[in-house]
């Protein structure tokens, strides 16, 4: 590793580029405020007031994007055309392989059919492609608009390499990630799994990130906010257990974050870059002279000093936005109503829920046979298992489960899982299934022995 000058070195204009943007940052993405709904934090404030602006045009902006998106992709990949095999930008966004530009035209078909009301209830009902297109993707819209042109306040200025730094004799040790991972989850946590997931796409691409930690920070680290978790917990009418609730839903997701990335499919990812080439093994080395703390700064005000400053910080948060919107969104489109039809019109989940049934009665939880059925259903949608808890089960304690697992299993494909899988990011869908049984089989014990504890 290359010797770092000596914070003494750098001007005022490198601590006031180091400090000005990385305090808004953590101001817009990591200060909880109270509001009249709760805690959040103020990007999803702004998100929020976003969406209320294009109140009765979102659902129309939207599947224009996702048709424009299509169309394009489908130009580009049979005509080639120069003005966007020329540019690294459209390139990006529309040169994409067979199997994406399928995935995207499906998502283009199910937005069409859901915004004109046509064809099959079965992808246009409200459980299915109108859950998605009008309740999910508006929030995602937003959120990706608003984070993806301020999220270089966050990383471009220093503040996640002086994080990173102090937090890497933590971070590195018990979850095999970079320091720097803890600002992702903070960012979760106290706003939106999306965000985090942000995050990490953008840092993998910027070689902050191997595969490997990549696909760990992506499947794990990803937390479902603070405010979600309240709202998934109301569902089932046990909104007076929020405390020992969230302190459930921290504990069994700090054991599957020790746990999950130690087995297969995450454990055998390579530890390469996004380009295949190694990562510098003495990155995180702190030189014997310099202290945790100065060395942090030292390694701030490096990048700070080497930032891009205003005009290329806000290109790259352009870029950001328009990756986001539309290489995500028609992913989102396709992923989500494709499982919510699942879900919704077929009994494959109720199946793969039943031999969790003898499990469930070792943990000896109340209504095994119908807290089953939720179980594998979280797959398709987070927020399932909860409206299915309500609606059938009269224990307390088996509906604190259900409510504690769905958050914990973290992988849902109508909206983590479709990220995930239209980030960068090197994981598929069959990989995404394995982790959720792998997070709900480690959670699950977890979550039943504080459930007895605290509820029974």
């Amino acid at each position: 590793m290359s010797q770092l000058p000596h914070r003494s070195h750098y001007t005022w204009r490198t601590w006031f580029t180091f400090l000005v943007p990385s305090l808004i940052g953590v101001f817009l993405f990591m200060t909880p405020i109270s509001t009249s709904q709760g805690m959040t934090i103020p990007i999803a404030v702004m998100a929020k007031a976003v969406q209320a602006m294009m109140l009765g045009s979102a659902q129309a902006i939207i599947t224009l994007i996702i048709c424009i998106t299509g169309v394009i992709s489908v130009i580009t990949k049979v005509f080639k055309p120069a003005v966007i095999c020329n540019s690294p930008l459209l390139k990006h966004l529309f040169d994409v392989s067979w199997t994406w530009l399928v995935v995207r035209l499906f998502g283009m078909a199910f937005g069409l059919m859901t915004y004109l009301s046509l064809g099959s209830e079965m992808i246009t009902s409200a459980n299915t492609g109108a859950l998605v297109l009008n309740d999910l993707l508006p929030v995602l819209f937003s959120v990706f608009i608003l984070a993806g042109l301020l999220l270089p306040l966050l990383i471009n200025f220093g503040l996640l390499e002086l994080a990173g730094t102090l937090m890497t004799k933590v971070m590195r040790p018990v979850f095999g990630v970079p320091g720097r991972s803890a600002v992702d989850c903070t960012a979760s946590w106290l706003g939106d799994g999306s965000v985090g997931i942000l995050m990490t796409a953008r840092q993998y691409d910027q070689k902050h990130y191997t595969q490997r930690e990549a696909a760990i920070i992506g499947t794990t680290f990803s937390a479902v906010s603070i405010t979600f978790s309240l709202v998934v917990l109301g569902q089932v009418k046990l909104e007076y257990l929020f405390a020992p609730f969230y302190a459930t839903v921290c504990l069994a997701g700090i054991v599957a974050a020790i746990i999950v990335p130690r087995l297969p499919p995450l454990r055998f990812k390579k530890d390469l870059l996004i380009d295949g080439t190694e990562p510098d093994r003495d990155a995180e080395t702190i030189p014997g002279h310099k202290t945790l703390f100065g060395h942090s700064l030292d390694v701030a005000l490096a990048k700070a000093d080497n930032s891009t400053g205003v005009k290329g910080t806000i290109k790259e948060g352009l870029h950001n936005a328009l990756d986001m919107v539309f290489g995500v969104l028609p992913v989102v489109m396709a992923v989500g109503t494709f499982a919510l039809i699942i879900a919704e019109h077929t009994p494959i989940f109720q199946y793969l829920g039943m031999p969790f049934v003898p499990f469930l009665e070792l943990l000896q939880v109340p209504e095994a046979a119908a807290a089953s059925q939720t179980i594998m259903v979280g797959f398709a949608d987070m927020f399932i298992p909860s409206i299915l808890a309500a609606g059938t089960i009269e224990s307390d304690v088996t509906r604190f489960i259900i409510a504690a697992m769905s958050v914990t299993q973290l992988i849902y494909m109508s909206e983590v899982g479709a990220l995930l899988l239209g980030s960068k990011i090197p994981v598929n869908i069959l990989e995404l299934f394995i982790i959720f049984i792998l997070r709900t089989l480690i959670t699950l014990p977890v979550i039943a022995l504080m459930a007895h504890w605290l509820v029974g």
